[in-house]
């Protein structure tokens, strides 16, 4: 049991080596400069979640003033 886990850990840390990892491995780089790819798709994630998140609010109030008027006209 613990040899198959020693292989998982062994071939785990093998894939994560191959990974393309959002910073610079410039040793030169410093500061935020070293994480611009990891700042700028954290900005680009972010951005969306806002524009979402207003598309999906006006689609609600828009939906609600709909929904009322119909059950509105009904009485």
């Amino acid at each position: 049991m613990f040899r198959k886990i020693a292989t998982f850990i062994h071939e785990v840390k093998a894939e994560l080596r191959k990974a393309s990892w959002p910073w610079d491995n410039d040793p030169k780089a410093k500061g935020f400069q070293k994480y611009k790819e990891l700042v700028d798709s954290t900005l680009v994630v972010l951005v969306a979640m806002i524009l979402l998140a207003g598309f999906v609010s006006l689609f609600d109030v828009i939906a609600t003033k709909v929904i009322g008027l119909l059950t509105g006209l009904g009485h």
